[in-house]
C-alpha cells in the first residue's frame, strides 16, 4: 500500500491517528486522502500551533467550487473524529459541527415483484451493437439476480472469487465487506442453478485460469474484474429495457435499490409465512450485515409504508426495540 506523506506540523498526528484506523479493521484510503489535502491546508494556512480554532475548522469546512454536499459532509467527519483524537491526547482543539447528512429525504426506490420480473427478463436479452471485448453485459442476468437473492451489496459482489462461491453447499463467502467483518451467505437451489448455468457459459471464454480459486467469479468478456462504473451504464439500460423510469440525478432507481427490496420483500414473505416479524428483524439484520438493528430499521419503515396490513407489527417493532422513539412510524422518513 502507499503511503501519502504529511509534512505539516500535523504529520505525526496523522500519521498516528491513519495506523489507528487501519488497527481498527478499517482500509481508510479515503480518510488518508482527505487527511493529504487537509496537511497541504495547514501548511497553506501558516499554522504553527498543534490544536485546532473554531475559525480555522469553519474556514475548511466551508464548500469549495465544485464540491457536492456528500464531498463536504466526508471531508468535515474526517477533520471532526481528527480533532476528537487530538483531545484524547490532551491537546485542547475545537470539533466542527457536521452537516446534515446528504439525501437524509431520500427514499429508496422498493422494486416490486413485476419490476424484478422485467428487470431479470431484460437482462436476459441485453445485447451488444459493436464487439467489445472488455464488455461486463454478459455478467448482468446473473449478478443481478444474485442481488436479490442475497442482498448483499454490489461492491461485494463484484468482489467474490470464485473459491468463495460453493455451489454444493449453497452458500458464499463475503471477505471484503462495507464493516470489514466476513460473513457467509446461504442461498437457494434456484440461485444455485442461476450460477451454474452462468459458470458453464463463462468458463468456455477462451481465457486461461478462468475457473482458478483467486480469479474473480464476474468477469468481462476478456477475463478481466467488472468495474463499477460499466455495470450502471448496463443496469440504466436493463431500467430502460424493463420499462422502468429512470429518474436521475441521484433518485435511482439504483442498483443498491435491490438490496433495499430484497430487505422489504423478505419481510413480507416471513410474514406471509406466519413468523412474527420481532423475531425475524434480528436475523434479517445478521443476514444483511448490520451491525445494529437500527441499520435495519429504515427496512421495517418502508416495509409498513408498502404494505399496510403489516404497520401494526412494525409499529410495535419500532416501540419495543427503539424505545427513545417519539414518532409514529407512519410519520418517519425512511
Amino acid at each position: 500500500m502507499n503511503r501519502k506523506v504529511f509534512w505539516s506540523i500535523y504529520a505525526p498526528y496523522i500519521k498516528d491517528f491513519v495506523d489507528l484506523k487501519r488497527s481498527l479493521g478499517y482500509k481508510y484510503k479515503e480518510g488518508e486522502r482527505i487527511l493529504f489535502l487537509f496537511d497541504k491546508f495547514i501548511i497553506e494556512q501558516g499554522e504553527t500551533a498543534i490544536g485546532f480554532s473554531k475559525e480555522l475548522a469553519d474556514k475548511w469546512s466551508v464548500r469549495t467550487n465544485n464540491e457536492s454536499d456528500l464531498t463536504r459532509y466526508g471531508k468535515v467527519v474526517c477533520i471532526n473524529q481528527f480533532s476528537d483524537y487530538l483531545r484524547g491526547l490532551g491537546v485542547k482543539s475545537y470539533i466542527p459541527q457536521l452537516p446534515k447528512y446528504p439525501g437524509t429525504d431520500f427514499i429508496p426506490h422498493i422494486f416490486t415483484y413485476i419490476e424484478m420480473n422485467a428487470l431479470f427478463n431484460a437482462s436476459d436479452n441485453l445485447r451488444l451493437r459493436l464487439k467489445d471485448m472488455g464488455s461486463s453485459m454478459f455478467v448482468m442476468p446473473c449478478l443481478l439476480r444474485m442481488l436479490y437473492a442475497t442482498g448483499i451489496r454490489i461492491g461485494e459482489a463484484l468482489s467474490l472469487k470464485n473459491k468463495d462461491i460453493n455451489l454444493t453447499d449453497k452458500y458464499l463467502i463475503l471477505r471484503e465487506t462495507k464493516n470489514q467483518k466476513e460473513r457467509i451467505v446461504p442461498f437457494t437451489d434456484s440461485f444455485a442453478n442461476v450460477c451454474q448455468d452462468y459458470l458453464e457459459q463463462r468458463n468456455k471464454l477462451p481465457i486461461i485460469g478462468i475457473d482458478k480459486d483467486d480469479n474473480p467469479f464476474f468477469v468481462t468478456l476478456n477475463g478481466c474484474c467488472c468495474r463499477h462504473s460499466a455495470i450502471y451504464n448496463w443496469f440504466r439500460k436493463t431500467l430502460d429495457r424493463a420499462g422502468i423510469p429512470l429518474e436521475g440525478n441521484r433518485h435511482g432507481p439504483r442498483v443498491h435499490d435491490i438490496r433495499h427490496s430484497f430487505a422489504c420483500h423478505s419481510f413480507v414473505k416471513l410474514s406471509d409465512e406466519g413468523m412474527d416479524l420481532y423475531c425475524s428483524w434480528p436475523y434479517l439484520s445478521t443476514y444483511l450485515g448490520h451491525q445494529s438493528l437500527e441499520s435495519t430499521e429504515q427496512y421495517v419503515r418502508l416495509t409498513a409504508q408498502m404494505y399496510p396490513d403489516l404497520l401494526k407489527d412494525a409499529d410495535r417493532i419500532l416501540i419495543d426495540v427503539l424505545p427513545d422513539s417519539n414518532q409514529n412510524v407512519q410519520n418517519m422518513k425512511p
